[in-house]
């Protein structure tokens, strides 16, 4: 099965923000995703199924969050990893999924 990739609109303005490489980097990430999204670290203390991609923009770790929702690979948006995932909560009850 073949996974669909829907990236949100708040992850598009992100990845704009990333040097070149890292973009390329998130990229080709994000397309091994389509084949199986499970190949990254879930993130634990959610009933969803999330995700992040370890990556590194300017000397500085980020993460991409995403969410497998079958058929469907929603990639969330980019966090820093000094903040903990502090803002995803924030973040994921403004797209509605808390």
């Amino acid at each position: 099965m073949e996974y669909i990739i829907k990236p949100s609109e708040f992850f598009l303005e992100q990845i704009s923000e990333l040097s070149d490489d890292a973009a390329r980097i998130v990229e080709d990430k994000i397309r091994m995703l389509k084949i199986n999204p499970f190949r990254f670290k879930r993130i634990e203390g959610y009933s969803l199924f999330l995700f992040r991609i370890r990556f590194e923009d300017n000397r500085k770790e980020k993460r991409a969050i995403y969410l497998v929702d079958k058929p469907y690979v929603k990639i969330l948006c980019i966090l820093d990893r000094d903040n903990d995932y502090k803002g995803l909560k924030k973040y994921l009850k403004q797209l509605g999924y808390l």
